[in-house]
């Protein structure tokens, strides 16, 4: 066991609001789970998961309940969390003004992704894998984000850690679905074989987000598929023939008025 959080910081967020990249490490979980493993819905002992996302909820500086996230089934739904709604629900993304909540997304491969506004008032965090990525969830995101009052030129977005575009492998009918709601994305699809291609995810985010015209996009390039001692990673876990998955944490919350 880990005593110890490790968490990555981005330099264009740190400053404005409390976030964090989590690592798998400085949790209390064990096995092929060890040791910061957050997601819920795994097989993992139901207690250290809890006494897992508590850490969490003390580095972000809010109440356990407060640590709020969605269940994640690659829509592209958003909604705005208040402390009177952190009850988990279908969505991939959440946003919010309540500096007593922070709104988080589990990852293990996909895109996490934090945004702020340049003041901190206004933050979201959104799921983004091939599918909600195409589909529009950081978007959707963004435009959740306006509702609160946000403008988008003031708007920072940063891909956290996932699978690296030199090493994930996709087929061609997952290239089919992704230019098909989205015929700009196929110059991150690079052609391996007749029926295999590599796929970039972070800089596909990276350019979505810039054609919504948010100030910045970044991308962290920390890749789960290659770092098993700090991240978790689905692709990984595939290529082993199975085994236990488990999933890393990324929260943003408003800075404090």
């Amino acid at each position: 066991m880990s005593a110890e959080l490790l968490v990555i910081r981005h330099s264009l967020l740190k400053d404005k609001v409390r976030h964090g990249f989590f690592t798998r490490l400085g949790g209390v979980s064990q096995g092929g789970y060890a040791s910061l493993n957050c997601g819920i819905k795994t097989e993992d002992n139901s207690e250290y998961i809890t006494e897992n996302r508590h850490r969490v909820a003390q580095d972000m500086g809010v109440k356990d309940h407060y640590l709020w996230g969605g269940m994640q089934v690659h829509s592209t739904k958003v909604i705005h969390v208040t402390k009177d709604n952190c009850e988990r629900c279908e969505v991939d993304g959440g946003v919010t003004d309540d500096p007593d909540v922070a709104v988080s997304v589990l990852t293990a491969d996909c895109g996490p992704v934090l945004f702020s506004t340049f003041d901190g008032r206004i933050v979201g965090a959104a799921h983004a894998g091939w599918r909600g990525a195409s589909g529009g969830i950081l978007e959707e995101t963004v435009t959740q984000m306006e509702a609160l009052g946000a403008k988008t030129n003031e708007i920072i977005a940063v891909i956290g850690p996932c699978i690296d575009g030199s090493r994930y492998e996709v087929k061609e009918d997952m290239k089919h679905q992704v230019l098909e709601q989205d015929p700009h994305g196929g110059v991150f699809f690079k052609q391996l074989t007749d029926d295999q291609y590599l796929f970039d995810l972070g800089h596909y985010c990276v350019d979505r987000l810039r054609r919504r015209r948010v100030a910045i996009a970044a991308l962290l390039g920390r890749d789960t598929l290659g770092d098993e001692t700090h991240f978790f990673s689905h692709r990984r876990r595939t290529l082993a023939g199975g085994g236990p998955l488990g999933h890393q944490i990324s929260a943003i919350a408003c800075s404090k008025r």
